[in-house]
């Protein structure tokens, strides 16, 4: 099967994945009731505490319990799915074109960039990428070894999930590099906060509220093309998360007095990845 090929049925099966969950979405969130006050939040939250570049972590010095702060992005070398095939995420310029899982095409609007130099003996838990493992999420998905930053977002079961609540030690883990010591993120913007294809798995774009570009090292640039108040952007699907794997199980243990059936996204998204990371592993 040709390459071109295989990569428009990877699109058009995050498609049929994408059309036939959010219809469901906003009915499976709302059924969660409590629950979902606490584990759902709007990017804007996790966005707004995102760590600036003249304060934010620093390879081998930044805390090593916090992977969430600093910008979210994909790690040099990812391919990003265009109408004319893949292209590596470094390669792509404003104006370039994307694919998005709804199907349409969105010109780039800006690429952030932020470049980490290893200064110590070893590299910050915040700076280290996560892999996921060729095949760690279906048969087909993602169809190579993708690396995130530890807060960027999955589109999973109709909602995003950042990828360190996902992390089982198997399929999806951090990934120190071995040898390199720089490790170079790019986050694409669009026009609109979508869901685009990386190493064919469905991943978020950069959500663009007040001063979000400002975590990236290149943000003079968004400030010189972009002059002005901000746009307020929609998220493109609910976000859930938790602080820690106890917390959540104790939440269950609260709601299950409560509810006949607790429906839990990432709770699902999880048992479900890490059994199938066990399964390959063993």
């Amino acid at each position: 099967m040709s390459s071109a090929r295989e990569q428009r049925l990877q699109l058009n099966r995050a498609r049929r994945h994408f059309l036939g969950l959010a219809a469901a979405t906003g009915a499976r969130i709302a059924a969660m009731g409590t629950l979902a006050v606490t584990t759902v939040f709007p990017s804007s939250t996790a966005q707004a505490q995102a760590a600036k570049p003249g304060n934010g972590p620093k390879p081998g010095k930044g805390p090593g319990n916090n992977p969430g702060k600093g910008p979210k992005c994909l790690l040099r070398g990812t391919s990003i799915t265009t109408p004319s095939g893949e292209a590596r995420i470094e390669d792509l310029r404003i104006g370039d074109l994307i694919e998005t899982v709804r199907g349409e095409v969105h010109a780039i609007k800006w690429i952030g960039r932020h470049l980490y130099r290893l200064s110590g003996s070893s590299w910050s838990d915040s700076v280290v990428p996560i892999r996921i493992c060729r095949h760690a999420l279906d048969e087909h998905t993602p169809h190579r070894d993708l690396y995130l930053s530890a807060g960027h977002a999955l589109f999973i079961d109709g909602v995003l999930i950042r990828v360190q609540d996902l992390i089982n030690g198997t399929s999806i883990a951090p990934a120190p590099p071995a040898d390199e010591r720089e490790i170079e993120y790019f986050h694409i913007a669009l026009d609109t906060h979508e869901a685009i294809l990386a190493e064919g798995t469905p991943v978020e774009t950069l959500l663009i509220e007040a001063d979000t570009h400002e975590d990236f090292t290149n943000f003079a640039e968004f400030a010189r093309l972009y002059p002005g108040p901000r746009p307020q952007m929609t998220t493109f699907a609910p976000i859930v998360g938790y602080g820690g794997r106890a917390h959540l199980k104790a939440l269950l243990r609260l709601a299950a007095g409560r509810f006949a059936r607790v429906h839990v996204p990432i709770e699902e998204a999880y048992e479900r990845i890490a059994a199938r990371g066990e399964q390959v592993a063993g």
